[in-house]
């Protein structure tokens, strides 16, 4: 005789046979991969605390049907018939391996879209990103661990050491980067759409609260045509042609706020497509903005990777002086920006020409100097 309410758990469990093989495959999928097998004990005992009883000859009757599953998902030409085949041919082999030369026998996922290394790669990436907020970054790693092991997730803490950095305090920030791409794109939810003008606040810090930004301009509106995304040093910046100033204007989209789409048509064509994409970003996000000149700089050898970075090879000469050092000749656009780059190699540096830039530089470090 059946205790009472025995007969009801048992056709709960019984219920929840359905579920059983999604379980199966969660758990390996969690807790196995080439070099960590698992047993079918210890599925079952899995499947038990969950409330669904199970036979060790169950498991693996799951899995060779969790393998036809995703055989036949992997591609929409795989037919049953083409799987019947292999597996007559005994040339099928399942996602899900049962490892038998290994003195620990047991099941492993043999195959993932992603495997531990890519993950880890990713996660570092998303951890540097500036514009990504720390709550943001740890949502979106957690969601990536997901592709891999829960014992390959728990190292994957990045150990890549970050340096110091500032990091948004907009955690709306990739929600703006999705708004302007549909603002931009010329098909939306698959139909055609006109690329239009966004509108939205503009954020600044205070020195009175550093935890907290506020609108510019009072919070008024900025209205602009947005027309490239652009990543630089770890943050995203929107090139934009602005209504107010009518030309165009890069802003950082970490610092937006309220961003709404306008159903305007977007303007500024002409000003976007009489821009050089390459030296633009050059000029803006580095060191150059003002009048360009031809300038001969020598350096010490060591430094060649450095000015390579920065100055390019396309539009630059390099040549070898002596044994320790070499010299470029580059059009560079003459700023402060600049000659604070030149500063900071010290006398590993030095403008040989021409003599004009050469007298701009001394004027400026005498500027510095007077100061203190």
């Amino acid at each position: 005789m059946p205790k009472k309410g025995e007969k009801a758990i048992n056709e709960g469990r019984k219920d929840n046979q359905k579920m059983k093989p999604y379980l199966v495959y969660q758990y390996l999928l969690h807790n196995s991969y080439e070099n960590n097998v698992v047993v079918a004990e210890d599925i079952c005992a899995y499947l038990e605390e969950k409330g669904i009883s199970a036979e060790r000859r169950s498991i693996y009757k799951d899995i060779a049907a969790i393998n036809d599953v995703l055989w036949l998902l992997e591609d929409e030409d795989n037919t049953i018939e083409d799987l019947n085949e292999l597996k007559e041919n005994k040339q099928f082999q399942g996602t899900i391996v049962y490892d038998r030369y290994r003195k620990d026998k047991g099941f492993y996922v043999s195959y993932r879209k992603y495997d531990a290394a890519d993950i880890r790669l990713i996660s570092e990436c998303i951890y540097s990103s500036k514009y990504i907020s720390q709550a943001e970054a740890e949502r979106l790693v957690s969601i990536m661990k997901d592709f891999v092991s829960d014992r390959q997730a728990a190292e994957i803490r990045t150990d890549a050491l970050v340096n110091a950095r500032t990091r948004t305090l907009n955690k709306y920030a990739l929600s703006n980067v999705s708004i302007i791409y549909d603002a931009m794109s010329r098909e939306l939810n698959g139909e055609r759409h006109t690329p239009e003008k966004i509108r939205f606040q503009y954020l600044k810090t205070q020195i009175s609260d550093l935890s907290h930004q506020v609108e510019r301009k009072h919070g008024a509106k900025y209205a602009v045509s947005p027309w490239k995304l652009i990543i630089n040093d770890g943050n995203y910046y929107l090139l934009a042609f602005s209504d107010e100033y009518q030309e165009m204007r890069t802003y950082r989209v970490d610092r937006m706020k309220s961003i709404v789409r306008t159903g305007v048509a977007r303007e500024g064509r002409e000003a976007f497509e009489a821009i050089d994409l390459k030296s633009y970003t050059q000029r803006t996000f580095s060191m150059f903005n003002g009048e360009k000149v031809r300038v001969q700089i020598r350096f010490r050898n060591p430094l060649l990777d450095t000015v390579l970075e920065r100055l390019g090879k396309e539009k630059a000469i390099y040549k070898k002086a002596d044994d320790y050092h070499f010299t470029v000749s580059a059009e560079i656009e003459i700023s402060d920006q600049f000659f604070g780059w030149i500063c900071g190699f010290g006398n590993q540096a030095i403008i040989m020409g021409p003599e004009s830039v050469q007298k701009q530089f001394t004027d400026y470090i005498d500027k510095i100097r007077a100061r203190y």
